[in-house]
């Protein structure tokens, strides 16, 4: 197993994916054919079940694409079930201690550096290459932690010196819920705990994440220049509903 974003994660080079939320094949190939480098299956905030997501994985990995997974809690059986499906790494929400980001990092690797269980299944290619696959893994996978969460941010320093922790995601919707002002992204206290996690990942060359909501590149490029570069640009909803939305308006002002 190869597994290019790795690489750029280790030299905190801009990488840009998606979220893919629809389970349906035909989705995750428009996507992978759009040019990301790496893209997401949701299976904490979407009705994704395991046998799609894997489904979506074999398509993704198809077309050269990295196919990452987030995981809907820091559960070793969903990390080791979906790393077994074929993902390349996982996402997981809810990391806000050093202790859950062993716990993640270990889900994911195999013994001695990990607790993952042995099976086969697709990653292993049904058994027909799992020498192979159980030599690459601990090396080859991707952890990223999700800070949504003041404790995280409390944290932050002692997560990001995890070994196996590739880079974190900031989480802003649950991270202001966590300081008790839901949605208002503009409160005080959550440009603080932001500004907090900037500055500790700059210091620290640390992947620093961002999910980039809608489908504007301005806002892309605004994340780019403040230095995030693990970068989830928008999901495939919002480039679906967005386009039909803005394209009908304007053939409606246009006919008028």
């Amino acid at each position: 197993m190869q597994n290019p974003l790795k690489k750029k994660l280790a030299g905190n080079q801009v990488t840009i994916g998606s979220w893919i939320t629809l389970g349906h094949t035909a989705v995750a190939e428009v996507m992978a054919e759009a040019g990301f480098e790496w893209l997401t299956i949701d299976m904490e905030h979407s009705v994704i079940t395991l046998d799609v997501a894997q489904q979506l994985m074999q398509v993704i990995e198809g077309h050269g694409v990295v196919p990452l997974v987030r995981v809907g809690e820091n559960d070793p059986t969903l990390i080791k079930r979906v790393m077994d499906a074929g993902a390349y790494g996982v996402i997981v929400p809810m990391v806000n201690s050093a202790q859950d980001a062993r716990r993640a990092v270990a889900a994911v690797r195999y013994p001695p550096s990990g607790t993952r269980g042995v099976g086969l299944a697709r990653a292993q290619a049904y058994g027909m290459d799992f020498e192979s696959y159980a030599t690459t893994i601990n090396e080859e996978s991707v952890v990223i932690a999700q800070v949504e969460h003041i404790d995280a941010v409390n944290n932050l320093e002692e997560i990001i010196s995890t070994d196996g922790i590739d880079g974190c995601i900031i989480g802003p919707y649950d991270l202001s819920a966590s300081l008790g002002v839901p949605g208002m992204f503009a409160d005080k206290r959550v440009t603080t705990a932001i500004e907090r996690v900037e500055t500790i990942c700059h210091d620290n060359r640390f992947p620093l994440g961002m999910h980039v909501i809608q489908p504007d590149h301005r806002q892309l490029l605004d994340r780019m220049h403040q230095g995030y570069t693990f970068l989830a640009f928008s999901l495939d909803i919002l480039y679906l509903g967005n386009t039909c939305r803005q394209e009908l308006v304007r053939a409606r002002e246009g006919g008028a």
